[in-house]
């Protein structure tokens, strides 16, 4: 059991998990570490497996078990909370229908993947008058809130420019955005959203004016059939030059650092298998989406975007997701002022740099996480999960980002993808979303 100090006069509070894949699991995990503070009363998945191990995980009655998220709205409501963790598709109908029940909602991101499917969410939270939080995980980040106080407090000034780098990692973006769930956009999202609306979210709260147009540039440039090498096969374990393919499935799920062989048995192994093991992971590479080559399967989104915001007063902002980078999701972030310099690498220790001192201050950061299972995105899963949790359990709204706030920074992201489909600047008044 975890070691980091809670509150004690707030109550515990009950929550159903509504998708009990990846990110359901993490979150719940919060309640395992603190039982005191929060219990998992329920649980839906299509999944027998994945519903299972969730009932296991947390003592879930068998009536409390359900198959389909409608036969929990169908109930009476029994619980404070549900975390809605569903595929990108599926949030738009579960969270309106659980906010009419008159549940506070954690709604993994992105939100939805229209921007009618945004709105309407936020409009039936704010009818029936409940909490929303989305998974932005890195806006409760503490390194992140450093930047954000920092800015408010005046440090370095005015605030003129924003530079933001999603390294998304050449192994990462293989198995999520060429192989995996998120590959092609018609059963998922374009991965600007996907992947970097916790950037965008970012980027428009920091700089806290308003956002006046976008543009952005991207393509699927190298993930395609026109770059497959010469004797490659449609399958790695069939290949003859596999061994000399960076994106190689047998390194990744058998035999390099993430492989079953080293005796990894979670992420990426388990979007590939439900029990990894050898012989399970083998047959998955030569039956299903992860042993395919990645020159030769049916992916779709950019592989490279950049973003260019232009906001009130003549401030502006850039964003860059790139697939090709060694280190996996490290973001790095520099915010220009005109007193002053702030950087940060991987969400890590905070640099500040004043033009009139020309001093270097340094604000290091410890994660509150350390002792707990919560270590997803650095320790921002366990930020996202204690501020809904006293949220609720307080009814207080301000532990969250309001749901205006994170509408606003989806349609920046809905924004960007309209310019680089049209290639045209995209002005926040005028265009239609």
């Amino acid at each position: 059991m975890a070691t980091h100090k809670t509150d004690k006069a707030d109550k515990q509070i009950t929550v159903i998990v509504i998708g009990a894949g990846n990110r359901g699991t993490r979150y719940s995990i919060y309640a395992v570490e603190f039982p005191e503070r929060l219990k998992v009363v329920g649980v839906a998945d299509p999944r027998k497996f994945r519903r299972t191990l969730m009932q296991k995980n947390h003592n879930i009655p068998d009536d409390k078990v359900f198959e389909d998220w409608e036969d929990v709205v169908e109930q009476d409501k029994f619980a404070d909370a549900v975390i809605i963790a569903t595929p990108d598709r599926c949030h738009r109908e579960p969270a309106i229908q659980c906010a009419d029940k008159g549940y506070h909602i954690l709604l993994e991101k992105p939100m939805d993947v229209t921007a009618a499917g945004c709105k309407a969410i936020v409009e039936a939270v704010k009818r029936n008058n409940v909490l929303l939080g989305v998974g932005h995980v890195l806006h409760y980040f503490p390194p992140a809130m450093t930047i954000k106080r920092l800015i408010d407090e005046g440090a370095i000034g005015e605030v003129i420019n924003i530079q933001h780098l999603e390294p998304v990692g050449w192994n990462h973006f293989a198995h999520s955005y060429v192989r995996g769930n998120w590959h092609k956009e018609a059963d998922s999202t374009f991965s600007l959203l996907a992947k970097c609306c916790h950037d965008i979210d970012l980027i428009k709260w920091w700089m806290g004016k308003k956002c006046l147009k976008v543009s952005s540039f991207g393509s699927l440039a190298h993930f395609n059939k026109e770059n497959k090498p010469e004797g490659a096969a449609s399958r790695c374990l069939d290949c003859s030059v596999e061994s000399k393919c960076p994106y190689s499935a047998k390194q990744m799920y058998l035999d390099g650092p993430f492989g079953v062989r080293m005796g990894n048995e979670g992420w990426p192994l388990i979007a590939v298998v439900d029990t990894p093991t050898v012989e399970t992971v083998t047959e998955a590479l030569r039956t299903g989406p992860y042993g395919k080559c990645v020159y030769n399967t049916d992916n779709d989104v950019c592989d490279n975007q950049v973003v260019n915001f232009s906001f009130s007063e003549g401030r502006t902002a850039t964003l860059s997701m790139v697939a090709f980078t060694e280190k996996l999701c490290t973001r790095s972030v520099k915010v220009f002022g005109t007193k002053g310099e702030i950087q940060c690498l991987n969400f890590n220790e905070v640099t500040l740099f004043d033009f009139v001192t020309r001093k270097t201050s340094k604000y290091p950061f410890i994660s509150g996480a350390h002792g707990t299972r919560m270590t997803g995105h650095g320790g921002a899963d366990f930020y996202i999960m204690d501020a809904f949790v006293k949220a609720v359990a307080r009814n207080d709204s301000s532990f969250l980002c309001t749901a205006e706030d994170t509408l606003q920074s989806h349609l920046l992201a809905f924004a960007a993808e309209k310019s680089r489909l049209e290639s045209k600047i995209i002005s926040m008044e005028t265009d239609t979303l």
